[in-house]
């Protein structure tokens, strides 16, 4: 990667001033003025080469971080640093529109919908290049309808409907924004080694869970001395990063007269091209088996809604405190990034479905003791409880989903990458929300609300063991997709079919 021309100019410049004079022997004629010469263009590319090693040999999770991955990785950032605002939210629900917690799990799964049409994003950014650009552009409009988003939370709504219908815009953004960065990150796997991939995968969710960190303590403690609405205006500006690192992203333009004359007819002939090849790529069982475990995977019933309306209303943890055990969980979230891309990037996928799963089923059911008052017999206070246990099954969480990224990354075919990893991304976002509906349908079944709990262990114990559904159809997925253990220029291969 070279510096821009400017920085180049520059450098160059300070590079001919700082050199020695040259020996007075080659001080005549023509002879004096080629050597010059020739001295000056040695110098351009030693200085250019120098400049190119010294930025390509910056890396981060051993990813070089060249400018489109520093526009990736900040993308990923912004996902992570729009955290701020999910406290402001739950509370805005529970304490300003008083709804359950059943009400709240669904107007989440709603908000979660632009997460399940993510290859439609694709293939807009493709066929529709704004101002001749399909990824810049795209950035570009993404930011600016997030900053929209939350501008209208933080002046106009005050209603449920008006919520969702908000926070859906932003989820639109961001999902939007993911698609373009995510097609930039799959074009790179492509025929790497899974060991490379996880590296990959971690400097994105690397950055996202640093953006996390960032956002985490203030989160809660500006809740309680400023109110939702100014975390909500406060969270309208970070999407605008979004936006201004578009800049970065290295992209031919493409010409009008290229795309001007029947943009219509050719667009819906890529449109027709691509669902068919999508529908031939996604139906191979190499492709269809794995998708299917990954979306029951993430489809078993979750307990999060009615567990922040007890620890809030019964416990009465403040926003403050909240925040705080938001940003434990953000580091941890980082801690499980590292420790995957440290350790587990070349265990086989089966191991660590298996593993963290039978583990995060067991630990999950350490909220019972929360809920009983357990906890406090052992002599364990609430909040100290609260926030062990957050850390722990965060550092677990994240351990067990990158195996997710990686194996959806890995498992596309060469010229469907993009596209196919946004399919069976939004299919495991779709398992996500089926799960958090399925978990409203049961706190509302089990008569669990903003201020009866009676059931709350049952519906712990209930979503923690049907998390072990999934495990007899681990034979659903690749056993072959991990390293061989032969190395190859510092990196391991993968297995190929």
């Amino acid at each position: 990667m070279s510096a821009p021309k400017a920085n180049q100019s520059a450098s160059l410049r300070r590079d001919l001033d700082n050199e020695p004079l040259l020996d007075s022997r080659y001080r005549k004629g023509d002879e004096w003025t080629n050597t010059v010469d020739e001295d000056i263009a040695l110098s351009n590319k030693t200085t250019l080469r120098k400049k190119r090693y010294s930025l390509n040999s910056i890396k981060c999770f051993g990813v070089e971080l060249t400018p489109d991955n520093i526009a990736v990785a900040m993308v990923y950032f912004v996902q992570g640093v729009l955290g701020l605002a999910r406290l402001a939210v739950n509370f805005y629900l529970k304490d300003d529109l008083h709804l359950d917690p059943a009400e709240t799990a669904i107007i989440s799964g709603f908000s979660s919908l632009p997460w399940l049409v993510k290859p439609l994003y694709g293939f807009i950014s493709d066929s529709f290049p704004l101002f001749g650009y399909r990824r810049r552009s795209y950035l570009v409009l993404s930011g600016l309808l997030g900053a929209f988003s939350w501008t209208l939370m933080a002046t106009f709504v005050d209603s449920k409907y008006g919520v969702a219908f908000c926070i859906l815009l932003g989820s639109l953004s961001v999902a939007f924004s993911d698609v373009v960065v995510d097609s930039m990150v799959v074009e790179r796997a492509r025929g790497e080694s899974q060991s490379m991939s996880g590296s990959l995968q971690s400097l994105c969710w690397g950055s996202s869970a640093f953006g996390g960190i960032v956002s985490s303590y203030f989160s809660g403690s500006l809740v309680g001395a400023y109110g939702v609405r100014f975390v909500f205006g406060l969270t309208a500006l970070l999407p605008l990063i979004t936006s201004a690192v578009a800049v970065l992203v290295k992209e031919q333009r493409v010409l009008g007269s290229a795309r001007g004359q029947n943009i219509s007819s050719a667009s819906t002939s890529f449109l027709t091209s691509s669902i068919t090849q999508l529908w031939d790529a996604v139906k191979q069982p190499n492709v269809f088996l794995p998708t299917l475990f990954i979306f029951l995977w993430q489809a078993t019933p979750q307990s999060d809604s009615a567990m922040f309306y007890f620890t809030t209303n019964r416990l009465g943890f403040s926003p403050e405190f909240l925040g705080r055990v938001k940003l434990v969980t953000s580091i941890a979230s980082l801690l499980g990034v590292g420790f995957y891309n440290g350790f587990l990037k070349s265990v086989r996928l089966r191991k660590i479905f298996l593993v963290t799963t039978v583990i995060g089923s067991a630990l999950g059911m350490t909220q019972v003791l929360l809920v009983t008052g357990l906890n406090r017999r052992l002599g364990i206070n609430d909040e100290w409880f609260a926030i062990g246990d957050s850390l722990v099954i965060t550092v677990l969480g994240q351990i067990s989903f990158m195996p997710v990224l990686v194996l959806a990354a890995k498992i596309c075919p060469e010229g469907m990458e993009a596209t196919l990893f946004a399919t069976l991304m939004s299919i495991s976002n779709g398992g996500s929300v089926l799960g958090g509906l399925i978990g409203a349908g049961l706190t509302q079944l089990f008569g669990v609300t903003k201020d009866r709990f009676d059931n709350l262990t049952f519906l712990i114990i209930l979503c923690n063991l049907t998390s072990l559904l999934p495990l007899p159809l681990l034979g659903l997925l690749p056993d072959d997709i991990a390293d061989d253990g032969t190395e190859e220029s510092g990196d391991i291969e993968m297995k190929t079919h």
